[in-house]
């Protein structure tokens, strides 16, 4: 059987610190209820000490969930230390997060005070005892203590393989392994993990952890490097959010493991399905739209819409998918009709909607679909209806609208032009209304020669959107007799005219 990889969530502490995001104590709790249904093996609740809503955060998590350890985080500082424990006491399985810069970049900017040394390797002597100090208190509150070297992906190696050393040796059963800053390149960070399972000599005593930051959008091929090279805890957020441009997208990184598990050879226990739900959840909870091509969870992730991507996928879906949408819990795949589907695309989806056409009427529905589709970004089941409605009319047309020029505005008399076909060839016509509907209408009375009056007129969105399908239903009368016409387009105005055409042919072809 493969290896187990431990899947590390911090979406409700890492995750919460991208900009301009904020979640109370109830939004946690909920979030971390889903994630306790998505089977993650460690929630990081918070950051007790950085506020008492935080420590209030992780003390509701700690006695509510039950199965994942709940961890909170803290820097090598006691009183942050003794903050999370006192959070976590009610805890089913507590785990405390400690650790410390270990980069020289981080040592010198952040310890500049000289109470911590006077040079560079003073101040690394005195950054290595509390180290081990914060990881030998934390294991007072908890058997369970993770241990961060913070910026690790730019440290000293040699220094990094020391610090690892002496937490393990202190009492850590993790260490993390953090690129904080998103520096390293996959072939680098799986290097590093590989030179810490040969090189620091207790590490089968604990776990390596991968936490790893997007700057370079590389964060998933980072975390899986160093899955790759041995590392069996992976941490990350849902939808990739957190600090500056976010954290590994969990998501990806165990959809990867899932759907490559004949390269990665290893396999996590997470429940995949609870992804899709999962993902609008936080995204809900913390305003980050998640963006349509985002891998796994985007909206567009199980979309097709090219034809010869339709066309193919139509055929055998391992064509064009590697995973399946139910896979993640997403319902179906889903073919989104635009100029570019094709006509193996729009007889598919007319087939779900009922609608069995021939050649010739298919080809007919297909042209009036491109010019649709031309003036929208996706044509919806909704707007089919309404072209087959409009299109295949159950009485002989014997008037036909070939032409419509409007001319209107706030200090202009509207003015309507039309070219209709009628039986002994083609009629145009000119008139002013009250407004361009009204012109409309006149003028198409004008030419047809027709007295027939518009009792009622109604319009309605068939679908949503500034570029969204226009009905018009018109009733139009003449010496006692009421018909209804329907039009339909993505100008109002066309569609009235259409369907007072419509209405007009109705009552051409009217018998008692």
């Amino acid at each position: 059987m493969s290896e187990k990889v431990a899947v590390f969530d911090t979406t409700l502490r890492d995750g919460e610190q991208a900009a301009g995001t904020r979640l109370g104590s109830r939004e946690k709790v909920l979030i971390a209820h889903q994630l306790a249904q998505l089977h993650v093996d460690v929630i990081e609740a918070g950051y007790p000490a950085s506020s008492p809503d935080d420590f209030e955060a992780v003390r509701l998590i700690g006695r509510e969930i039950t199965g994942p350890a709940i961890c909170a985080l803290s820097r090598a500082v006691p009183s942050d230390i003794e903050a999370c424990g006192k959070a976590l006491a009610k805890a089913h399985r507590p785990r405390i997060h400690t650790g410390i810069g270990a980069s020289d970049i981080h040592i010198t900017g952040k310890f500049q005070d000289e109470r911590y040394g006077k040079t560079l390797a003073e101040k690394k002597v005195t950054i290595l005892q509390m180290a081990i100090d914060s990881v030998k208190l934390a294991r007072q509150y908890a058997d369970d203590v993770e241990f961060y070297a913070e910026d690790a992906g730019r440290a000293d190696p040699g220094y990094l393989f020391e610090m690892i050393q002496a937490a393990i040796d202190a009492g850590a059963t993790v260490v993390n392994i953090p690129d904080t800053t998103g520096y390293a390149v996959p072939e680098q960070y799986g290097a590093l993990i590989r030179a810490i399972r040969e090189k620091v000599p207790n590490i089968d005593r604990a776990t390596i952890s991968v936490h790893c930051h997007d700057d370079l959008g590389l964060a998933v091929a980072n975390t899986l490097a160093g899955v790759l090279n041995g590392a069996r805890q992976v941490e990350g957020t849902m939808n990739g959010i957190g600090e500056r441009a976010g954290n590994a997208a969990l998501e990806e990184v165990v959809m990867a493991i899932r759907t490559r598990s004949d390269y990665f050879k290893v396999h996590t226990d997470l429940i995949a399905s609870e992804f899709h739900r999962t993902s609008r959840l936080v995204s809900d909870m913390l305003g980050i739209q998640v963006p349509p091509n985002k891998a796994v969870v985007g909206g567009n992730a199980f979309s097709h819409s090219s034809g010869i991507h339709v066309d193919g996928f139509l055929k055998e879906r391992e064509t064009y998918e590697i995973m399946r949408p139910e896979d993640v819990g997403v319902t179906e795949s889903r073919v989104v009709l635009t100029a570019r589907t094709g006509r193996h695309g729009l007889r598919d989806r007319l087939k779900k909607l009922g609608y069995s056409l021939g050649i010739q009427e298919l080809n007919q529905a297909y042209q009036r679909f491109l010019a649709v589709a031309d003036k929208k970004q996706e044509v919806f089941d909704e707007d089919l209806v309404a072209i087959l409605q409009d299109e295949f009319h159950p009485v002989p047309e014997t008037y036909q609208l070939e032409y419509l020029h409007i001319y209107s505005g706030t200090s202009a008399i509207p003015t309507a032009t039309v070219r209709v076909r009628v039986k002994d060839g083609t009629r145009e016509g000119a008139a002013i209304g009250d407004g361009p509907v009204d012109a409309v209408c006149k003028a198409i009375s004008g030419v047809t020669g027709t007295s027939a009056k518009l009792a009622r007129y109604e319009i309605r969105s068939v679908t949503s959107g500034t570029e969204a399908l226009g009905e018009v239903t018109v009733q139009v009368e003449e010496a006692g007799r009421r018909v209804l016409g329907r039009g339909v387009s993505t100008d109002v105005i066309e569609a009235s005219a259409k369907a007072y055409i419509d209405g007009l042919n109705k009552l051409a072809n009217f018998t008692r």
